[in-house]
């Protein structure tokens, strides 16, 4: 767990977690800018999804908040910050913010290292970034299946490679508490969790078109493709996340408003 370095521009409060009002050039912008400096940044993601869970699971909570950037992954989150009065100026997709770094990687010579997805999909994964990156110095990868007994390990093996960056493609909570408790250990210099970027790259399943994604309905896409695994979760979490956004809404036009202080007056 870093300390939080000084942000580009002052944090905003969402439904009780402080976000980063960044762009997705600036947060590039300032993650090209760590790694160049040689110091270390943790990017953490929110989603309405994540939102949700993190009401429930301190553990989760304490590690994306002690990231040094949290930044808005859902179109959802964006809409309740303005409905809110604490607007942030765009989502920033992990997957994008992902493949915009590895071109910055590319450009400047930096090395990254793989973590995540099983050992076909990362394969896949890595072949398709050696076609559209072929100058990009990849440090070393494994599959995001180990213990976490051999988490330490994991650590060390990054660490051994000298990646300068990291990427985990592991699903929530396991990626986020992996880099609270291993970030430092495994010496990079940035570190983003890119959740199922690795098996979209790898072309194992399919993002949302723009359309979609725009419209805030990428998790609907998702549900379509494994409607078995994601229906009833993303129906469940899109549900709390609107009845905590509409909470805060209600709670926020309640509050009274304060009276004109006196000319003259304290």
């Amino acid at each position: 767990m870093t300390q939080h370095q000084t942000p580009v521009v002052e944090r905003l409060t969402v439904l009780g977690v402080e976000l980063d009002p960044l762009t997705l050039t600036q947060a590039v912008d300032e993650c090209a800018r760590a790694a160049s400096e040689g110091r270390r940044l943790e990017v953490g993601v929110v989603n309405a999804a994540k939102l949700v869970t993190m009401r429930k699971d301190p553990r989760l909570a304490d590690a994306v908040t002690g990231c040094d950037l949290v930044l808005a992954d859902g179109q959802a989150v964006v809409w309740a910050s303005r409905l809110l009065g604490a607007p942030l100026p765009e989502r920033v997709a992990g997957i994008d913010l992902f493949q915009r770094l590895l071109a910055v990687a590319e450009e400047r010579g930096l090395s990254v290292y793989f973590l995540g997805a099983r050992r076909e999909a990362l394969d896949a994964m890595l072949a398709r970034i050696a076609e559209r990156h072929p100058r990009l110095r990849v440090a070393g990868a494994r599959d995001g299946y180990f213990t976490d007994d051999e988490q330490p390990q994991v650590a060390d093996a990054i660490a051994a490679s000298g990646a300068q960056l990291l990427f985990l493609g592991m699903t929530s909570p396991k990626k986020e508490l992996f880099t609270a408790a291993y970030g430092e250990r495994s010496g990079v210099r940035v570190v983003h969790g890119v959740g199922g970027s690795f098996d979209v790259l790898a072309g194992v399943t399919r993002r949302a078109p723009e359309l979609w994604q725009r419209l805030g309905l990428e998790w609907l896409y998702r549900v379509a493709q494994e409607p078995r695994r994601l229906g009833r979760r993303y129906l469940v979490t899109n549900t709390q996340f609107a009845l905590m956004t509409a909470r805060a809404m209600l709670a926020r036009t309640a509050q009274p408003s304060q009276p004109p202080t006196p000319a003259g007056g304290n």
